[in-house]
């Protein structure tokens, strides 16, 4: 017997060569997660707060590991992708305004991501007007030209290069102990500010287009119940690294930023104001990330769009599809992608209230989402004996209840600050 036949036989060994097969959908589902709007998100509560937002992930990873679980198993259950499974069981006309919002929701996105692209280069001296249009051409050969095999591994190689944020957060020389402290004692502000700070954290780290894109792609990475073990793993890391990511870059800028009284914008701000306080290799470090986030956020997001509208429909969807094969999907997908360019091209587009308000418009839509999911996981007929376990549907409840009371507050506030003005 061969080293390698000898090595296959070893079931550690085979366990662990059958992990890396089904590796893939949870990690780039929780890293594209850390996009350009939430890297924004994330940059701004740190520069704003300091350190007293970190708890909000704490909370945020919980649900997301629930939420990113379910997903992956109802996809292997059943073969089937969310949007599918909302059209199905809930209607057209439900599907059509709910899908309504989180596209108007994901075309902001997708923009976000390309003015990441535009902030990031042009802190390295290239013009949005030759990167933008450059990327964009880019993300469109990759998804029409290749498929979801080739995909997979560019997209994996991007969440790994996310990790130099944590490099960026140690060179900033944080005060851990205050790092701690607002980890475990948390502070609730109910103004407008803090509000919309919370919800943006909420809805850029659960983002609802993400439960679309995970179970779409389970299905297209063909794995069966047999390996969903493997494939709770690959949720797990991928979670972690969603708010690993999310935790350092709020750090960093909690601890160069808040510290001097800086206020920024956006990213690209947050990049730039890094060098002097944390030294060059710090700020291009974050600049780095911000770019490569933005290039994989930029091919996932109107992926994922095209997805579940096309799922939802009745239409051919995948990667794996050549365009003859699936013209609406390829259409929509070039649709929003171009869309999202052209906004960015726009001179004096209002780049930051796009990005933030995309990202609360994501915590607005992710409740009637989350209620969906959770109904579906919960029927029998569809998942057999594969349903939520009693702490899941508390948790996923309990979450949805939350969130909607947090939109509640932020309308009120905003309402109570209108009148007051009149």
């Amino acid at each position: 017997m061969t080293l390698v036949e000898r090595l296959k036989s070893n079931r550690t060994v085979r366990s662990f060569l059958l992990f890396l097969a089904v590796l893939g959908p949870g990690i780039v589902t929780g890293s594209v997660d850390n996009d350009a709007g939430g890297i924004t998100t994330y940059s701004v509560a740190g520069a704003s707060y300091g350190y007293h937002l970190l708890w909000t992930l704490i909370p945020s990873f919980i649900l997301l590991l629930v939420v990113q679980e379910m997903n992956a198993r109802m996809g292997v259950v059943t073969g089937k992708g969310l949007a599918d499974l909302i059209r199905e069981n809930f209607g057209l006309k439900v599907t059509f305004v709910i899908f309504l919002g989180l596209v108007v929701a994901d075309i902001g996105n997708t923009a976000t991501e390309f003015a990441g692209v535009a902030g990031s280069m042009t802190a390295l001296g290239v013009s949005k007007y030759i990167s933008v249009p450059v990327v964009a051409v880019g993300v469109w050969l990759l998804v029409s030209k290749g498929n979801y095999r080739t995909a997979e591994r560019i997209f994996l190689f991007f969440s790994f290069c996310l990790l130099s944020y944590v490099v960026s957060a140690v060179l900033a020389r944080p005060d851990w102990a205050q790092v701690g402290t607002a980890l475990v004692r948390p502070r609730m502000r109910f103004d407008v500010r803090y509000l919309s700070m919370v919800l943006g954290i909420v809805g850029t780290t659960i983002a609802p287009w993400m439960q679309f894109y995970m179970q779409s792609a389970v299905i297209e990475k063909g794995i069966k119940i047999e390996k969903y073990r493997y494939a709770v793993w690959d949720v797990v890391i991928g979670c972690v690294a969603t708010v690993v990511v999310a935790f350092f870059i709020m750090v960093a800028c909690a601890a160069t930023l808040h510290v001097k009284g800086i206020v920024i914008h956006e990213a690209k701000d947050a990049a730039m104001a890094l060098q002097p306080l944390a030294g060059p290799l710090a700020a291009e470090l974050f600049a780095f990330g911000l770019f490569i986030a933005s290039v994989f956020s930029a091919a996932i997001l109107p992926l994922a769009t095209a997805f579940y509208v096309c799922e939802a429909f009745g239409f051919e969807a995948g990667i794996n599809k050549k365009i003859r094969e699936a013209p609406q999907f390829y259409t929509l997908f070039g649709s929003i992608m171009g869309l999202a360019v052209l906004i960015i091209l726009i001179p004096g587009a209002p780049l930051i209230g796009i990005t933030i308000w995309s990202q609360v418009l994501n915590a607005v839509m992710l409740p009637i989402v989350l209620v969906s999911m959770i109904r579906l996981v919960n029927d029998r007929k569809i998942m057999g004996s594969h349903v939520n376990k009693p702490v899941q549907n508390a948790i996923g409840w309990t979450s949805a209840a939350v969130l909607l009371g947090l939109t509640a507050a932020l309308l009120l506030t905003q309402l109570i600050g209108a009148v007051g003005r009149r």
